[in-house]
């Protein structure tokens, strides 16, 4: 059993000033696999001054010095790879091929990007007698979440390390497991002390206390928008900068082309990866109300072979992280039952033959209306819902119809009517037929946020802008 009692704060491992513990629950088993110190404003405050008192040293360090010092990250993040993946299986029941083929490699992939990045990357601009110049924002509070933790942990610490910024992490105290071998891997790599720092906790006593020390410049969240608006309110007094991602209800517009089912079928196989559980999951499919019927079919045939069970086993999907979102889950599934749509597979309840461990049956509703429960809630589980448009014009309606805008599916044939109904879907990152690019912007219109991760426009999130006017000695007149 994993025991995490100390936190990382300039450069040692040291012990939390009140001894608090939580235990971590497998969600394969519900049963305690490890424990970790719970930490309070005390901890955040003496993790935020190791962050401070470094920022002057770190903030003026080159170019080459913080791309050595990524690079070195990146180095021993390899090593630790394997550690890495049985974390996450562990801590958030993520099947052992899914963490090898995706969970661990994103962080490394954030890792790699901001190296290149940095390469090349213009901190000064001269406009004529003006310098402008592109200075880190200093402190950062980081909190992140449970479903890809990895992803989130090193999609904020990447640009900020290679910005020159201080930081401190706190990630989800529900699969802590990975973060803390994050912080080991930030001590092997020799990253300056103070530099990046981790207190392990929970909303109440870290989250806040980090959100709202005057002392920390950037608060950067990932998590629900309930969350990111308790955030945002304990930022607002100290008027730092706040960046978010948060919900999402994401549709997916299927066109009416002969490549139909196999569109289909990417939708529901998308939805039900990681059990659902990822914020810009395509939960809402819209396909022509006229080929509902075999939308059906489709969808029925490809959930139905998505296999539910053991994380370390073949399985394709594993367990949802907690009791809580289980019963979240089983709540929104029932309500849509009860609201009248069309159940074509799944329902409530465990899948057959499994009696313990917070596991979600794949779940396909059709007939849905955006009006029902299901289609307006995050549910963050393997449940997708198809809904019916009689028009392009219909179907962008219906998609931009939601309070959420963090990402948005076409998938079809015909790229210039892909093309065009992507430019009507108000989402920051909009997808056509499966594409990705880990240097693309990722962030959320409306209720899903602020700012962008990911690729160069992370890096501004982290850097404030300076104009030095008269920089340039004005020319003799002639």
């Amino acid at each position: 059993m994993r025991e995490y009692m100390k936190f990382y704060i300039d450069g040692q491992w040291v012990d939390p000033v009140e001894k608090k513990t939580l235990d971590v629950i497998n969600p394969a088993t519900e049963e305690v696999c490890g424990k970790i110190a719970i930490g309070s404003a005390a901890d955040v405050d003496k993790a935020v001054k190791a962050a401070r008192k470094a920022f002057p040293a770190w903030s003026r360090t080159s170019r080459e010095e913080r791309l050595e010092v990524l690079q070195r990250i990146l180095a021993e993040y390899q090593k630790r790879f394997g550690d890495l993946a049985n974390a996450v299986t562990e801590e958030m029941g993520a099947p052992a091929s899914l963490a090898q083929r995706a969970q661990v490699p994103a962080g490394m992939g954030h890792l790699a990007t901001a190296a290149n990045i940095l390469k090349n990357f213009k901190f000064e601009e001269d406009r004529g007698q003006t310098m402008i110049v592109k200075e880190p924002i200093g402190v950062c509070g980081f909190i992140t979440p449970w479903n890809w933790p990895l992803n989130q942990i090193a999609c904020k610490v990447a640009p900020a390390i290679a910005t020159g910024c201080t930081m401190v992490l706190k990630p989800s105290e529900v699969a802590p497991f990975s973060g803390h071998i994050f912080a080991e891997i930030m001590h092997a790599a020799g990253v300056p002390a103070g530099v990046f720092n981790l207190v392990h906790g929970d909303g109440p006593g870290v989250g806040v206390a980090l959100s709202s020390h005057p002392d920390v410049d950037m608060i950067s969240f990932t998590g629900s928008t309930r969350a990111g608006i308790e955030v945002a309110k304990n930022a607002a007094p100290t008027v730092k900068r706040v960046h978010q991602e948060l919900g999402g209800k994401s549709p997916n517009i299927v066109l009416d082309d002969d490549v139909f089912s196999k569109s289909v079928a990417r939708g529901v196989q998308h939805i039900m990866t990681n059990s659902g559980q990822s914020c810009n999951a395509p939960t809402r499919m819209l396909v022509p109300s006229k080929r509902m019927d075999e939308a059906i079919s489709v969808a029925r045939e490809t959930a139905e072979q998505i296999t539910v069970g053991d994380p370390n086993g073949n399985a394709t999907i594993g367990p949802v992280v907690s009791e809580v979102q289980w019963n979240k889950i089983q709540s929104l599934i029932q309500k849509g039952v009860e609201e009248g749509a069309t159940l074509v597979t799944g329902g409530p309840g465990r899948p057959e033959g499994l009696d313990k461990g917070y596991y979600v049956k794949p779940t396909v509703f059709a007939n849905v209306t955006n009006e029902m429960t299901i289609a307006k809630e995050e549910i963050f589980g393997p449940v997708l819902s198809i809904l019916g448009y009689e028009s392009l014009e219909q179907a962008i309606e219906v998609g931009n119809d939601t309070e959420y805008g963090l990402a948005a599916y076409v998938n079809g044939a015909d790229i210039e009517k892909a093309r065009e109904v992507a430019r009507s879907l108000r989402a920051g990152q909009v997808s056509i037929n499966g594409g990705s690019d880990m240097t693309a912007p990722f962030g959320g219109y409306k209720m899903s946020g602020n700012g962008r991760e990911w690729g160069d426009y992370a890096f501004h999130e982290f850097l404030e802008t300076k104009a030095i006017l008269g920089y340039a000695p004005k020319q003799a007149a002639e």
